[in-house]
């Protein structure tokens, strides 16, 4: 991990840590039909469930687990989505990442600008050889936006993950930097 918290600027976008000013991002999230069910987002929202949201994404850095950053318009510094960058698996060489925007700005390719920045940062800054993520099937969007950023599918993961109630499929995507290294040290030949 960095000694110092990260940001990036991509005109028209920032990538920032959480700010307490982001409540109101989490109030939009709290109201959307999925994002309550695949992270911590609180699917009632409430200025203290906000609050502990926030100081969660604060944690996961303080904790030396993660990255969470919140995605901003980069003029009103108005947060609009998040993305981030799990370390559990550090010591195998596998990060994890999972992003959300909420809906009035789904379409406009911001999930795309910011996975593409956060993986080229884990992979030339951070050394990490392999980045994955987790996508349900139907979510052809999100599939987009992983493939337009590096990523690749490598299988359905069948009953791989709660949501809300129930278990659900996950296809499971990777992105991974090929070095001469690798190739040497694979058990397999390469395709």
């Amino acid at each position: 991990m960095t000694d110092i918290f990260p940001e990036f600027d991509i005109p028209p976008w920032r990538i920032r840590k959480f700010k307490m000013s982001d409540i109101n991002l989490v109030r939009a999230a709290s109201a959307d039909p999925l994002i309550p069910l695949i992270t911590t987002i609180p699917s009632v929202f409430t200025e203290k469930a906000a609050q502990a949201y926030i100081e969660r994404q604060w944690s996961r850095y303080n904790d030396r687990i993660g990255y969470s950053f919140a995605i901003a318009e980069a003029g009103t510094d108005n947060a609009i989505g998040s993305i981030y960058l799990g370390l559990r698996n550090i010591e195998d060489g596998r990060a994890s990442v999972g992003y959300w925007i909420i809906q009035d700005f789904r379409g406009k390719g911001i999930a795309k600008t910011a996975l593409g920045k956060i993986a080229e940062w884990a992979q030339n800054e951070l050394q990490i050889p392999r980045l994955e993520l987790y996508v349900e099937p139907w979510n052809t969007g999100s599939i987009k936006t992983a493939e337009s950023s590096g990523f690749k599918q490598e299988g359905l993961m069948r009953s791989w993950q709660k949501v809300g109630n129930e278990r659900k499929d996950m296809i499971m995507m990777s992105r991974i930097v090929v070095s001469q290294n690798n190739i040497e040290n694979a058990r397999f030949t390469p395709l």
